[in-house]
């Protein structure tokens, strides 16, 4: 991604918060925040960091499953199901 459009100093953001804000919500794109000519800082709205922080997790629980499997360490997959089945059935309420 090209973010040298989304760039702001931090006198910037002090003047400008609202319209940055703004910005970041209607693009989805993230601002960057510099201090002294160097990034210090990013401007994100939140259904992109909570998009991003989802993703993160699926991507750490995958990096555990590989590394599980590599261990030896597995499960039978009529087990995974009856846990994965019981769990939806608790979740509607049976």
């Amino acid at each position: 991604m090209n973010y040298s459009k989304s760039i702001e100093p931090v006198s910037g953001l002090k003047a400008r918060s609202a319209e940055l804000i703004r910005q970041a919500q209607e693009t989805g794109q993230p601002v960057i925040i510099t201090q002294n000519g160097r990034s210090t800082a990013v401007l994100q709205d939140i259904e992109s960091y909570q998009r991003d922080r989802e993703a993160l997790l699926l991507l750490k629980f995958l990096a555990t499953g590989e590394q599980e499997l590599r261990d030896g360490r597995r499960v039978a997959h009529a087990s995974v199901t009856d846990h994965f089945q019981q769990k939806l059935r608790e979740l509607k309420g049976e």
